[in-house]
């Protein structure tokens, strides 16, 4: 149960003063439903003006604080925008601006010979100063000095920076005195404020140490939580699994493991005949031959007399793993079955009978196979795929559903940074498939400017002429009024008029069933051309499919690429990825690019992408591999982990974990970012 004292910070957001229904909905849009979500919702950026004294003191382009007098409304026929005309003490002329709105609200503002303070960006528009939508208007020339350092948050339609500001601040008053949980010695070492001021600095200016400070208490936070997970998992008892091999050796495969492959099974193994459960994660890059160490696993607790899940994200993944698995084990014999939450009736009582008889000896699903009325003979093993989309409180789930704590596999879509790694399943042991399987042709990547649409949508044709198929990936559902951005509804809507009903539409906003009957059309080579969104980022196994085409490549992260450029090269045929790119390159787009073409190695991808994300660009979408941190940046994270895994560690080793005063401190810390799972484990344990 949360302490007391942490109670100010989880009072909902409703309970501020002015926070009516309709700013409750904006509010909800961005996470921020109590007052510790405001707190934390820390400034992007700040907005840095400089009080002059008059006009002459002050640049184009600069944000000014100064005093101005109205002395003329200006309102143009038809639309153009609304401008009073003011003067400075010198008698320099500048037009404030306004458009779109209307007068009388500028007028009520701004009235004609009363001197008022204003703060904006001075511009010019042709030979005349002027100042767009002033962002502040005063009487008090006082009041805005407070603004020479204004913060400026993120916002979704419906709040105003202003009235974040207010609400952000009525919530750092409700923040209690907490006791200190960063070690003293580092605490001194790094100059860091206490929490109460970090929290406060943070929101006044650039204050590197303060937000060093918080970012450092949501990466101990997390370290500590994995370190009791982890802590917790070696106490418990599993069922000890020793295969005989009997089953494996019947497996048919038509190629020869890898030695990565050889190796990270004896890893598995080796975990699953001790008694603790194994908290294994399996990372692999693209194509490295996952499944196969997989279904070994789970062959080996088959052997033992016991029962293995396999847990995949989406309907479409669970149901390629089922007949992947089926095929690759039907010499065993070994009854699999597929599970989800479309299954009803007769169908799914038959398969909940068997997996509570035990007939069934592997279940395929999604999140259906861990529901309440899900019940096994004897579970003893779990395999979780892309491993990024489930919590570690989703992975907790899992322990509950054997008679004994399951031993867990869990895998990645593509692999990881090492930095990242160590914050997400700083649980877990790691095993890494870094060898591709003998006979997997490099794929041809290339570069192409957007102006060359029609000459690729030429190759194309030739390409479906050949009896090959091809994927083309768009970065968004539908175009928006603001961005121009490749829109798969647009693109399917041209290819078909081309190709006709060989083309077929797959994102992530159709119904689960088109969605499927699209994919299935394109699997069993009824349609030619898939056009998709990332949805088909990972997992979709056609090795027919040859052609890759990435539409506004540039706006993908390296992992996203990576993987897309995945999904083709999985058959004998040479295959290519075509990245058309925009005119619009930042210098990151650019190294992307250049880098995709250079190599194909998944575990340099990742540690440059970190590289690259982490220089300061923000991307809009999280993607995989990308953090659990909310407060944390990624260059943070590089700097910062490392000493809070130590700092973890050693609370954990030499300060008696969470007794004594430190120790209770640090307790409230994991109430506070909500790791209090691990809490929970320590009294369960």
């Amino acid at each position: 149960m949360r302490p007391d004292r942490l109670n100010p910070l989880f009072i909902e957001t409703a309970s501020l003063k002015g926070v009516g229904p309709n700013l409750l909905r904006p509010l909800e849009k961005l996470g921020l439903t109590r007052l510790r979500d405001l707190a934390y919702h820390l400034p992007e950026r700040f907005v840095m003006r400089r009080a002059v004294a008059d006009l002459d003191e002050a640049t184009v382009g600069e944000n000014v604080v100064v005093a101005l007098t109205p002395i003329e409304y200006r309102s143009p026929p038809g639309r153009g925008p609304f401008r009073v005309v003011a003067v400075d003490g010198p008698g320099n002329t500048c037009a404030l601006t306004y458009f779109g709105r209307n007068s009388g609200w500028a007028k009520k503002q701004l009235p004609l010979g009363e001197r008022k303070w204003i703060a904006g960006r001075l511009d010019q528009f042709g030979q005349q100063l002027q100042i767009v939508h002033p962002d502040h208007v005063s009487d008090d020339g006082g009041t805005l000095l407070g603004t020479l350092c204004e913060p400026v948050y993120s916002l979704s339609e419906g709040l105003t920076q202003g009235r974040v500001a207010g609400l952000v601040q009525q919530a750092l008053v409700h923040a209690p005195d907490l006791p200190e949980w960063i070690e003293p010695g580092l605490l001194d070492r790094m100059q860091w404020p206490g929490w109460r001021d970090a929290l406060s600095l943070a929101h006044k200016g650039e204050h590197a140490a303060a937000r060093d400070r918080l970012a450092y208490d949501e990466l101990l936070a997390n370290s500590l939580a994995l370190m009791l997970v982890r802590n917790a998992n070696r106490a418990r008892t599993g069922t000890p699994l020793a295969g005989d091999g009997r089953l494996r050796t019947k497996l048919n495969l038509p190629f020869a493991l890898t030695g990565a492959q050889r190796r990270a099974i004896e890893e598995i193994e080796g975990d699953l005949a001790q008694a603790a459960p194994m908290l294994r994660l399996l990372q692999g890059d693209v194509g490295s031959g996952k499944t196969v160490v997989a279904l070994e696993s789970m062959l080996v607790a088959v052997e033992a007399g016991a029962q293995a899940a396999l847990l995949a994200p989406t309907e479409i993944l669970a149901r390629q793993h089922f007949e992947t698995l089926r095929r690759m084990a039907a010499p065993t014999g070994v009854n699999i079955a597929l599970f989800t939450g479309r299954d009803k009736g007769r169908t799914r009582e038959s398969i909940l009978m068997g997996l509570l008889d035990g007939s069934i000896a592997i279940c395929v699903g999604t999140h259906a196979i861990f529901q309440d009325a899900v019940s096994y003979k004897n579970l003893a093993l779990v395999v979780i795929d892309e491993q990024h989309r489930f919590g570690v409180g989703q992975r907790l789930m899992l322990n509950q559903k054997g008679k004994r704590t399951p031993h867990c596999l869990a895998m990645t879509a593509t692999p990881i940074p090492r930095t990242l790694t160590l914050a997400q399943y700083g649980e877990m042991d790691v095993s890494k498939l870094d060898e591709m399987p003998p006979g997997r042709q490099p794929i041809d990547t290339r570069v192409v400017a957007v102006e060359r649409m029609e000459d690729v949508v030429g190759a194309l044709a030739r390409h479906i002429e050949t009896g090959q198929q091809a994927y083309w990936v768009c970065p968004m559902v539908r175009e928006s009024e603001t961005d121009d951005l490749a829109a798969a509804e647009a693109r399917f809507a041209e290819l078909k008029l081309r190709f006709g009903e060989q083309v077929v539409l797959v994102h992530g906003q159709l119904r689960p069933e088109v969605k499927d009957a699209a994919m299935e059309r394109f699997a069993r080579g009824e349609a030619a051309v898939l056009v998709a969104t990332t949805v088909i980022e990972v997992g979709v196994d056609v090795p027919n499919a040859t052609l890759m085409v990435i539409e506004a490549a540039e706006r993908f992260g390296l992992a996203q690429l990576h993987q897309l450029r995945g999904r083709v090269g999985r058959g004998e045929g040479k295959s290519t990825c075509l990245l058309l790119r925009g005119n619009e390159l930042s210098e990151t787009g650019r190294k992307r690019l250049a880098l995709m073409r250079e190599t194909q190695d998944g575990f340099r991808i990742a540690e440059e992408d970190l590289e690259l994300r982490g220089g300061g660009e923000l991307l809009g979408t999280r993607q995989s591999g990308d953090t659990p941190f909310r407060v944390a940046q990624l260059d943070q994270i590089q700097r910062l982990l490392p000493l809070a895994h130590d700092d973890a560690r050693l609370l954990m080793e030499r300060d008696g974990g969470l007794t004594g005063e430190r120790g209770e401190a640090a307790r409230l810390l994991l109430y506070l970012f909500e790791r209090d799972y691990g809490v929970q484990l320590l009294r369960g344990g």
